[in-house]
């Protein structure tokens, strides 16, 4: 008796689901990050502040809300930041020549100095992990790169304003409202004849 075809059922190793690769990525991310930065003498600096620092010396000087908009969080927390990097000596503020209410942000000697540091030790630190595999485990890694780095230079296009619908319970324009009983208000519904000096009369 023959048995049943049941291999187009199996999931093909090539094709993995876009959500099950994320929750993998998410939870080794989770686990390596604390890891380096557990291992780091500058336990001040979180991610976001050197993801502030990077994109300040890649493409500074910045307005705050242009370094807002490459790290994708709230103008509010941009603004807080940088004034803790500015706390902290990381940074320096000059006025805007295109416009002198505003400021441009960039590094200073001392950011640039600890952002080359921490990209050392960083560095240093996933050598040693990644000295750790195999080499067929390397190569692995190292031909998951170009899709790693295409989704982090990708950007969503921005959202337009939402557009308003009209409520159902919205009146109609240029309609008088009716007040109990079908009747229109007071002053409204009612005209005047030509030439008639009296009372205005009511619309047949």
């Amino acid at each position: 008796m023959e048995q049943p075809d049941t291999s187009a059922e199996q999931p093909s190793p090539s094709r993995t689901e876009p959500a099950e690769l994320a929750g993998r990525l998410r939870a080794v991310l989770q686990q390596l990050l604390p890891l380096i930065r557990g291992r780091s003498p500058h336990r001040d600096l979180t991610p976001s502040r050197t993801a502030a620092l990077a994109a300040l010396a890649a493409h500074g000087p910045l307005r705050i809300g242009e370094l807002a908009a490459r790290m994708h969080i709230a103008l509010s927390t941009t603004s807080r930041m940088v004034d803790l990097l500015d706390t902290c000596g990381w940074i320096a503020r000059r006025p805007d020549p295109a416009d002198q209410r505003a400021s441009l942000i960039s590094l200073n000697d001392d950011g640039l100095a600890l952002l080359r540091a921490v990209r050392r030790e960083t560095t240093g630190l996933l050598a040693e992990r990644i000295g750790r595999l195999t080499p067929d485990r390397q190569r692995l890694l190292y031909d998951a790169l170009p899709a790693l780095e295409e989704m982090v230079e990708w950007t969503p296009p921005p959202a337009g304003p939402p557009s308003r619908r009209p409520a159902a319970t919205d009146p109609a324009p240029d309609t008088p409202s009716l007040r109990p009983g079908g009747s229109p208000p007071r002053g409204k519904g009612r005209t005047r004849t030509a030439g008639s000096n009296g009372p205005p009369r009511p619309l047949p």
